[in-house]
């Protein structure tokens, strides 16, 4: 059978602060109820409401080493994008919600890569074409290749279009072996904002 253990018996010092702080939290508890009843501020309703989440998204001012690199180049559009036909890139930012642009330095085409290579929001410029590009998508080839052996490798943005005959214009732009592209570069460089494949299904 169990005994009960005797209660141990409080100091009279302890049992009068113990009276004293529940004599406050009975104060405190009562002016809340008052003010609440005569119309003061409702204090749990005075508390800032916790601020709302905000959807991620990526840099677009990266600020990295700036210079020239070689990598190997591909390029895609939406016909070839994935999902098959869509625009959407991985890293949705404030200068572009889907993959485009137009080549400036102040709208770079958009490129995708391995984001361990080139971190999103870093800007290109290919002088080959006269275009800035931004990093802002992914792209498995180059993550593979960059996993696999650090082979460096950038996929370039073509065109919105869905027509089946923008692969021939990728395998036209696309170079043989490595060539060099400038990291970060300056916004002075020459532009030509013609489209890479048109409406008309014109290759640059």
């Amino acid at each position: 059978m169990l005994t009960a253990a005797p209660l141990p018996t409080l100091r009279p010092s302890v049992l009068a602060a113990l009276r004293r702080d529940a004599a406050l939290g009975v104060t405190a508890f009562g002016l809340v109820a008052a003010l609440s009843a005569c119309g003061g501020p409702d204090v749990a309703a005075a508390a800032p409401p916790p601020p709302a989440p905000t959807a991620a998204i990526a840099r677009v001012d990266v600020q990295g080493p700036t210079g020239f690199a070689q990598t190997n180049m591909t390029f895609y559009a939406a016909y070839d994008n994935d999902p098959a036909g869509s625009t959407d890139i991985a890293y949705p930012n404030e200068r572009h919600s889907k993959a485009g642009g137009t080549g400036t330095f102040a709208d770079p085409l958009t490129f995708a890569t391995d984001p361990n290579e080139l971190p999103p929001g870093t800007l290109i410029y290919y002088a080959p074409l006269r275009k800035y590009f931004v990093m802002e998508d992914e792209c498995a080839e180059c993550i593979d290749d960059w996993k696999a052996s650090k082979r460096p490798r950038i996929d370039l943005w073509t065109s919105a279009t869905t027509d089946k005959r923008v692969l021939a214009c990728e395998e036209k732009l696309t170079p043989d072996g490595l060539v060099s592209v400038e990291i970060n570069p300056p916004a002075d460089h020459p532009v030509d904002t013609r489209p890479l494949f048109d409406a008309a299904g014109h290759c640059w």
